[in-house]
Order: C-alpha cells, then sequence, then structure tokens
C-alpha cells in the first residue's frame, strides 16, 4: 500500500517504519531539512529501542523515503497519516495549528480518493475540522478517520509491531476496510481491530491515557499516606495488585508521571469538560497530585539539611522522563533541579540518552558526567530521579567512596531501605 506520514517525530518516525516493515511503500513528510538529511542517513534525532535499525533496513530497502515534498508525498499514497504535533496551549486546550496546517496542504495536493487519518493525539470534533478544512481546497472523494496511538515510549516499536488492539474511528465503510487492511499484518494473533465512530475514537486516546495517569497519582496519594502512617507502600501496592481488578501497571509510587503525554492529554481532557460544562474534578485532583509530588520530594531534601543547600553539590542520577528515551519533556527532573539550582545548590547529573535535552534546557549550568559513578564524585548527596536498568544494581561500596556524605534520596524506590542502612547509607524514598 502506498503511505504517506506527515510528521516525524516520536509517532511519525513509528508509524512510518513500522508500516515499511510489513512491506508498504511509506514516505515520511518533514519541513526540517537538516533532520531529513540525517534520516535519509540513518541518524535518528530520538532514541527509541529497535527503531533505528528498522530505518537503516528499510531506507537500504526503499521502503522508506524521508522529503519535504508534501504535494507529491500526498499524490503518490491512499492513505495520509497527519503524525504532527499538538502542544499544549496556555489555556490546556491541545493546539492544532500544525494539525490544521497540514490539512490545508492536503487538500490542495489531493488528486484522488485519500483516507486522511488522525494520528497525531487531538480533542473531539478534530476530524470534523479537519473534513472541513480539506474540503475547501478539494472536490476529490475523501475520509478522515481517526486512529489513536497507544504507544508507549521506550517501547514503542514491540507496541506498533505488537498491538494489544487498534483503535480505528471511522464513519465510512470504505475507510474503514482500507484501514483494516492496513493493519491486519499487525492483528495476526488475534487481538482487536476496534471499529466505532470517529468522535469516540478520538475521546478513547483521552479517556485512556487519564485513566492512567490517575493510577498514578493515586498510587502516590497512598504512599504520601503510607509515609505519614509508617506503612510500606511497596507491601501495599503488591496488596493492592493482587486484585485481578486493579492489576499491576502504573501503581508504583514515585515523582509522578512526565513526558510528552499524560501531562497534556490529562489537560486536554479538563479543558473538554470545562467547555461542556462537565464534571472534571477526579482529573483535576490527579494533575495536581502530579504536581504536588515533586514539590514533597524537594522539601524532603530541604528538610534533611534544614533549607541551606547553596553551595553543596548534589549527584543526580536520571534525567529523561522515564527510561528507554531521551525525552526530557515535563520530566520531574525539570522540576528538581531548577529548585536546586534556584537555592544555590550546584548539579552534576548523569544519564545514559538524554544529555543533548539537557544541554538545551540548561547549557553550562550543571555538570555532565561521563559516567553514573562519576556524578557522584565528591558530592553532597545523590538524586535518583529515572530508574534506567544500570542503576538497578549498583557497586554501593564504590558509591560511598565516592561521596562526601553517604545520603541517597531515591525518587523512584530502586532499593530495599533497611539494607541501604545496613551499608551505612542514609536512605529517603518515597512511601516507606
Amino acid at each position: 500500500m502506498q503511505i504517506c506520514v506527515i510528521g516525524t517525530g516520536y509517532v511519525g518516525l513509528v508509524v512510518g517504519t513500522c508500516l515499511a516493515e510489513m512491506g508498504n511503500n511509506v514516505v515520511c513528510v518533514d519541513n526540517d531539512l537538516e533532520k531529513l538529511e540525517k534520516l535519509k542517513k540513518g541518524i535518528i534525532p530520538i532514541y527509541e529501542p529497535g527503531l533505528e535499525e528498522l530505518i537503516k533496513v528499510n531506507v537500504r530497502e526503499c521502503r522508506l523515503t524521508f522529503t519535504s515534498d508534501l504535494k507529491s508525498a500526498v499524490e503518490k499514497a491512499l492513505v495520509c497519516f497527519i503524525a504532527v504535533g499538538t502542544p499544549q496551549s496556555e489555556d490546556g486546550a491541545a493546539d492544532l495549528q500544525y494539525v490544521e496546517a497540514v490539512a490545508e496542504s492536503i487538500g490542495k495536493a489531493i488528486n484522488g480518493y485519500k483516507v486522511i487519518v488522525d494520528k497525531s493525539t487531538v480533542p473531539v470534533g478534530t476530524a470534523d475540522r479537519v473534513t472541513e478544512i480539506i474540503k475547501k481546497y478539494t472536490s476529490h472523494d475523501f475520509d478522515v478517520v481517526s486512529n489513536p496511538e497507544f504507544l508507549k515510549q521506550g517501547a514503542a516499536v514491540d507496541d506498533f509491531l505488537k498491538p494489544d488492539r487498534v483503535v480505528i474511528g471511522s464513519n465510512s465503510q470504505r475507510a474503514t476496510e482500507i484501514m483494516q487492511e492496513l493493519y491486519s499484518p499487525f492483528l495476526r494473533t488475534g487481538n482487536p481491530v476496534i471499529i466505532m465512530d470517529v468522535k469516540s475514537a478520538e475521546m478513547t486516546k483521552y479517556a485512556a491515557n487519564s485513566f492512567l495517569a490517575v493510577k498514578i497519582s493515586y498510587a502516590n496519594e497512598i504512599a504520601n499516606i503510607c509515609e505519614s502512617v509508617g506503612a510500606n507502600a511497596e507491601m501495599v501496592r503488591i496488596g493492592m495488585c493482587a486484585d485481578k481488578r486493579i492489576g499491576s501497571q502504573f501503581l508504583f509510587p514515585g515523582l509522578g508521571y512526565g513526558g510528552s503525554c499524560f501531562p497534556k492529554d490529562v489537560k486536554a481532557l479538563l479543558k473538554t469538560a470545562k467547555d461542556n460544562n462537565c464534571g472534571y474534578r477526579l482529573l483535576e485532583a490527579a494533575d495536581e497530585v502530579n504536581k504536588e509530588q515533586r514539590v514533597i520530594f524537594i522539601n524532603k531534601i530541604l528538610s534533611r539539611f534544614k533549607s541551606n543547600i547553596a553551595g553543596m553539590t548534589f549527584g543526580v542520577w536520571g534525567l529523561a522522563f522515564k527510561p528507554k528515551t531521551n525525552d526530557m519533556r515535563m520530566a520531574p527532573s525539570i522540576t528538581i533541579i531548577n529548585a536546586l539550582l534556584t537555592l544555590g545548590a550546584k548539579v552534576k547529573a548523569y544519564d545514559p540518552k538524554a544529555f543533548d535535552f539537557a544541554r538545551s534546557l540548561w547549557g553550562d549550568e550543571i555538570e555532565y558526567a561521563k559516567s553514573a559513578y562519576d556524578a557522584l564524585e565528591d558530592v553532597d548527596c545523590m538524586l535518583l530521579l529515572t530508574e534506567w536498568n544500570e542503576f538497578r544494581r549498583p557497586d554501593f561500596d564504590k558509591i560511598k567512596n565516592l561521596m562526601k556524605n553517604p545520603i541517597i534520596f531515591d525518587g523512584r524506590n530502586q532499593y530495599e531501605p533497611d539494607r541501604m542502612e545496613r551499608r551505612g547509607f542514609e536512605y529517603y524514598c518515597v512511601g516507606k
């Protein structure tokens, strides 16, 4: 099948590459010429396990190409995916300026029947808006469908190649059949293609992400209560997760959620609820709890040092909002490090993948360590902010010898408090 994917960010690159991997001819479109040149050489701007290898293979086999020529890409394609950014506006709503601009360009380029797919996370009613814009510029037949992505950063390739479900919002039988054919190679294990109306599909993405955000905030509130009453949040979590109705995912207490999806999607759904005079107390509470969780962590640090951290050096392990990605958008590390810098502290940080992003934020305001252990040399305190696998079983004797003071604030509950105490560390975590 001939496909074009407009936008080469996290979603667009994964979608385009994985569709090419199944034998389709895919053209990925972007207006960033420097990025396109790198992509043609197999150099990708994001870290996503398995993606770079797939891009190189499919570029070599000529199934995957990159261009800035949107018109040509649309003309050749039967299915056109819109995968551009929908950043958060000041009022919390999704900013649709890039989606609308692409819709206009598609309308001007259409030369026959097309299926236009909203892959970007967009609010209810966006497909209607895209349809309205395209109709201004063409008399050709086309259909707009909603096909929300459910890709976890750090596992996005596997999520696309082996999805637990594919949601297709379509009001056209013709478009539905084309989308079912497109996705059939990915669903040979029997996982469902769920067909629904367009608005329900648009709502499904926000509802799913917001529910997961609520679970995370709930886990954090329970952990804070556990800490106050002397209970162990990890034991409570295990007891809860044994209930099949609850499940084990997204119930780990820590520093709250970050990244490009959960914070933005919760606020966008909040804005939709407010605009339609619907209740939104639970969503609002989840958002507030998430912000407070970082403040609670900072206050723990300040309490330990009696609010006098000026001149102290903090060794930080982890900058990305989660492991297996270089993405720092809305990462807890940003809030925490900014607070330390404001109060006169110094920061020496290490992350396996996120240094380029970090340098764009802080420049030379912080020190970038060459290794995890290098980040701890002569520091007054260590902060663990991202649960990369390489941080799970470190050499604690080496850590203790490197640090001025054996003090660890663990925002991800990676270690056992009793063992850390026996090793001679002063150890603070979440919910214990």
